[in-house]
C-alpha cells in the first residue's frame, strides 16, 4: 500500500498543487496521503531504524551544528525544534551554485540548492547520532530528488557534515540501516561537507507555529508532528 501511495503522490508537486488550488479539498486529500506515508514509515520501520550504536558519545558544555535536508523545510524545522538539547533551528538553502538564492530560485530547481535546516544543539544533551535517528525516521531516504509529492533536487535527502566525526557517524549509520533491511530500497541520501548556508526568507522561519491554521499545516505538518511526538516522546521538550 505504501508503494501505491508514493506512486500516486509523485505525479504532482504538493506545494504547487496547494498553491494553485488555494488548498481546496483535493489538495488537502493529497497532503493527507503524504502524511499517511510518513506515518507508515514512522510506525512500520521504527524498530529497525532505531539502530543501537556503541556509544552516543555526548560531549560536555559545547554547541555544535548539524545540517539536514529532508524535503520541505517547513516540516523538518517544526520537528527538530521540539527535541531536547536543540538550541535553534533555521530553515535555509545549501549545496547550490548561486549566492544569496531566493526561495523562488531554489524551488525552480536551477540553483542547485537543497531546502535544509541548520541546527545548533548541545551535544551534552543530545548526541549527533540521535539527530541522525530522527532524520532517517521523518522522511524516506531511498527516493532520489523527491519526498512524497515534492519533486525536484531541492527536496533531495542530504546530510551536510560540519566536522570529520559527523561524516564518520553518517557513513556508519547509513551502512547499518542498509544492512538492517529497514528500507526496501537502498538509501540514496547525499553525504557532503557543509557549504555556505543561506537562511530562508523571514516568512519561512518558524512557519508551522506561526501558521497552524493554514490547511497545509493542518493536513501535513500537524499529523506528522503528532506521530513524531509519539515515537520520540522521551526526546521531546
Amino acid at each position: 500500500m505504501q508503494k501505491s501511495f508514493y506512486n500516486f503522490l509523485n505525479k504532482k508537486n504538493c506545494k504547487s498543487v496547494l498553491k494553485r488550488t488555494r488548498f481546496k479539498s483535493a489538495a488537502i486529500f493529497l497532503s493527507f496521503l503524504s502524511t499517511l506515508c510518513v506515518y507508515a514509515l514512522l510506525q512500520g520501520k521504527q524498530s529497525k531504524l532505531k539502530i543501537k550504536m556503541s556509544n552516543y558519545e555526548r560531549k560536555e558544555n559545547t554547541s555544535e551544528k548539524a545540517t539536514f535536508g529532508a524535503g520541505c523545510f517547513w516540516c523538518t524545522e517544526s520537528i527538530f525544534m521540539e527535541l531536547k538539547g536543540v538550541k535553534s533551528v533555521f530553515p535555509g538553502y545549501m549545496g547550490g551554485k548561486l549566492k544569496n538564492p531566493t526561495y523562488k530560485e531554489v524551488c525552480s530547481g536551477l540553483s542547485g540548492h537543497a531546502e535544509v535546516v541548520q541546527i545548533t544543539y548541545d551535544p551534552s544533551v543530545i548526541a549527533y547520532v540521535e539527530l541522525l535517528e530522527v532524520f532517517f525516521l521523518i522522511h524516506d531516504p531511498t527516493t532520489l530528488n523527491r519526498q512524497g509529492a515534492d519533486v525536484g533536487s531541492q527536496y533531495r535527502s542530504v546530510i551536510f557534515y560540519h566536522y570529520p566525526y559527523q561524516k564518520e557517524k553518517v557513513v556508519t549509520y547509513t551502512e547499518l540501516l542498509n544492512k538492517s533491511g529497514a528500507f526496501e530500497n537502498k538509501i540514496v541520501t547525499e553525504i557532503t561537507e557543509a557549504q555556505e548556508f543561506y537562511r530562508a526568507e523571514k516568512e519561512h522561519l518558524n512557519y508551522y507555529n506561526l501558521n497552524k491554521q493554514q490547511p497545509y499545516c493542518k493536513a501535513v505538518i500537524q499529523p506528522k508532528l503528532e506521530k513524531f511526538r509519539k515515537v520520540f516522546a522521551d526526546k521531546t521538550k
